[in-house]
């Protein structure tokens, strides 16, 4: 008998809980989103912007807030965190980044609720189903998602399930940064699919274009392309961050970030 195996027989069932009720997210040891606390930042200084591959970071001195950071283009390299002096950008365990509001993913002083798109409607909840598209991806964003099937984190006790084809699709979830030649498929499978349907960028690279940004082959992930009803950036984000997104998008858990700044 495979070793594995009979660890399962021997434990029984390893299932988290967490997401419909408290238990253990398995994220313990990851580094989310570098947090920011501007009451530390020498606006004088641009060693974060100077070395962030992707432009999250901007500084413009002389304007009431110098530090502009748009966390749907962070890919959670902590470069900014090595760099910064002050410690004015920290590490941190701020994973769950899933939003319905693009604006939600800039860092704003005043993290006042703003508008977001309605949730999926409840006749869902229990019964969704998700084509997913990998639109020039790196893969990254595909290991995360294949680990959502694992006994551990067990997509499908939350009602949640992976469809072969659009026809079939309540939920086209996204990845990659969407490159010239995936453009046209990703926009057949969206008219493909029934109404009503639902679009989610995962990772960074689907919500800005990651570091991939405006290149040769590639524009800007989903912007301008299709609607897009939750974003989630990250790279990738990891599987309890994929299913709070999920949820998310549900109405069945809050989004943790307002303006840019992440709460419980």
């Amino acid at each position: 008998m495979p070793f594995w195996t009979w660890m399962g027989l021997y434990r029984g069932n390893v299932s988290t809980k967490w997401g419909s009720r408290d238990g253990d997210d398995g994220q313990a040891n990851v580094l989310g989103m570098p947090r920011f606390e501007p009451t530390q930042c020498d606006t004088s200084c641009s060693a974060c912007a100077e070395v962030c591959p992707t432009g999250a970071i901007a500084v413009t001195p002389g304007k009431p807030e110098p530090i502009a950071i748009d966390y749907g283009k962070c890919i959670t390299c902590q470069l900014c965190v090595e760099a910064c002096p002050t410690k004015a950008l920290t590490s941190s365990r701020d994973w769950a980044f899933g939003v319905r509001n693009r604006d939600d993913l800039v860092w704003n002083a005043d993290a006042s609720d703003t508008h977001q798109s309605p949730a999926v409607p409840r006749h869902f909840h229990r019964s969704l189903h998700v084509r997913h598209v990998d639109a020039g991806s790196c893969n990254g964003c595909e290991s995360e998602l294949h680990a959502l099937s694992n006994p551990f984190y067990n997509l499908h006790r939350l009602g949640i399930f992976f469809t072969p084809s659009p026809r079939f699709a309540d939920v086209l979830l996204v990845t990659g940064p969407v490159t010239h030649a995936m453009r046209q498929p990703l926009l057949a499978a969206y008219e493909a699919m029934p109404e009503p349907r639902w679009v989610m960028a995962t990772g960074t690279c689907a919500v800005s274009g990651g570091i991939m940004s405006g290149g040769n082959f590639c524009g800007h992930g989903l912007e301008g392309i299709l609607p897009v009803d939750l974003y989630l950036p990250g790279c990738p984000p990891n599987p309890a961050a994929i299913i709070k997104a999920f949820l998310v998008l549900l109405g069945r858990k809050q989004q943790s970030v307002r303006g840019g700044h992440h709460g419980p």
